[in-house]
């Protein structure tokens, strides 16, 4: 059956659109916080009662904490309704508290929005999905211009989600009353909004598509993607730092930062923006009274924490210069210097977007959903003549683990553009 919004014509907002009904808060109101184990059980409980597929969300704590770990946990169930459950405040060892949740979650597939974000903090938590719905996912498949959740909730249900509290502190305690009305609603309408995009993909013949999609993003788990090499070059505003002395602090000053932000799950930002690691590293401060007359470092925190700063300077000025360029990559640099050292490659790959962008254009997909830019990147830099150019694009392709549904498409494409 479709989803049915409440009728709250009277409380349009200023500015919504005609034909869309705004959904301000749950059909059933936002359900109490369980926090205690025997909370947590009894929402267990009242999932199992339930029937079909789980609607999941979970909220982290981004820009404030260290880690990625979930501060709160959303879950909806036909028959059963919403609960909204507190994972970090029950005193207990987190796997033997959730785990009858995670045992009732592993009984049927999981819907969720934008699923490789919260994947990996559910997993923390030994909550994994048995079968899995993107409906992100799905609409990039779809061919939406707007994937957000709020925008498909209108466009398909013709509900407008009252947002704003994505980017709150969700690690702090107690949670307001708003916060958690906003959580309840990010899984208010998933299971609907599955059905919905479900009909869309199914009309564009793009169910198969939508299948290889899930199972292969479900199946690469919680891991997390490969560390970057030297992520203290990522500091913003390095470019301002011309010297190999100065790029030297700013290594020694990120380090320093990271370590203490891992340490008390905080936010690197949060202890020392990096505006102040780039100051600092241009001006090589020696003294207290050098270092607290740059900005940033004469504010109080700052000051309690100067000897630890003025700690790492020193440090670099001892330790051996960076180079001024990253350390190779592990694959191929940068499509900007394709031209001057390897030519034909950089013919190669501009052959291979022009012709990836007029199949995305055929089928409605995002070209970086029809084939990963990274792996297009490293055919395009490592291809050799071939004597069967589809074969040989099939086989990278699959060694990079494109999907069959992605290598149908793609590959003779790309092998006539290489070719």
């Amino acid at each position: 059956m479709a989803y049915q919004p409440p009728q709250a014509a009277d409380d349009r907002p200023e500015g919504a659109e005609p034909g869309v009904t705004p959904l301000l808060a749950p059909a059933d109101g936002v359900p109490d916080l369980s926090t205690s184990a025997a909370e947590i059980a009894a929402a267990a409980e009242l999932l199992a009662d339930g029937h079909g597929a789980f609607a999941v969300d979970a909220e982290r704590a981004s820009g404030f904490r260290y880690s990625n770990r979930a501060y709160l946990i959303q879950i909806r169930r036909a028959r059963a309704g919403t609960v909204l459950i507190d994972p970090v405040s029950h005193g207990g060892d987190p796997l033997t508290v959730l785990r009858p949740v995670a045992e009732v979650l592993a009984q049927d597939e999981w819907i969720l929005h934008a699923a490789d974000q919260d994947l990996p903090c559910l997993a923390e938590v030994g909550m994994r999905p048995p079968a899995l719905y993107d409906t992100e996912l799905a609409g990039r498949l779809a061919g939406f211009d707007r994937v957000n959740l709020a925008a498909e909730a209108q466009r398909l249900l013709g509900v407008g989600l009252a947002k704003g509290h994505g980017a709150a502190d969700w690690s702090a305690r107690p949670l307001p009353a708003a916060w958690l009305n906003y959580a309840a609603l990010d899984v208010e309408v998933l299971i609907e909004l599955r059905d919905a995009i479900a009909g869309v993909l199914a009309e564009q013949g793009k169910t198969g598509w939508a299948a290889e999609e899930f199972d292969y993003l479900r199946s690469m788990g919680p891991a997390a993607p490969p560390t970057r090499r030297e992520r203290w070059r990522r500091t913003s505003g390095i470019h301002k730092v011309r010297s190999q002395r100065g790029l030297a602090a700013v290594r020694e000053l990120w380090t320093v930062r990271d370590e203490i932000a891992q340490r008390r799950d905080i936010a690197p930002g949060r202890i020392l923006p990096d505006s102040a690691i780039i100051d600092a590293a241009n001006a090589d401060p020696k003294t207290r009274d050098e270092l607290i007359a740059l900005p940033i470092f004469g504010g109080p925190k700052q000051r309690r924490n100067a000897a630890t700063w003025l700690a790492a300077l020193k440090a670099a000025r001892q330790a051996p210069a960076p180079p001024e360029e990253a350390e190779p990559p592990n694959g191929p640099p940068a499509p900007a210097r394709w031209l001057k050292r390897r030519p034909e490659a950089a013919a190669r790959l501009d052959a291979a977007r022009t012709a990836l962008r007029k199949l995305s254009e055929q089928v409605s997909v995002p070209t970086e959903n029809l084939v990963s830019p990274d792996l297009v990147r490293r055919l395009c830099w490592d291809w050799e003549s071939a004597q069967d150019p589809v074969a040989a694009t099939d086989e990278c392709l699959a060694a990079g683990q494109a999907r069959r549904w992605q290598r149908a498409l793609a590959v003779p494409v790309l092998a006539e553009a290489l070719a």
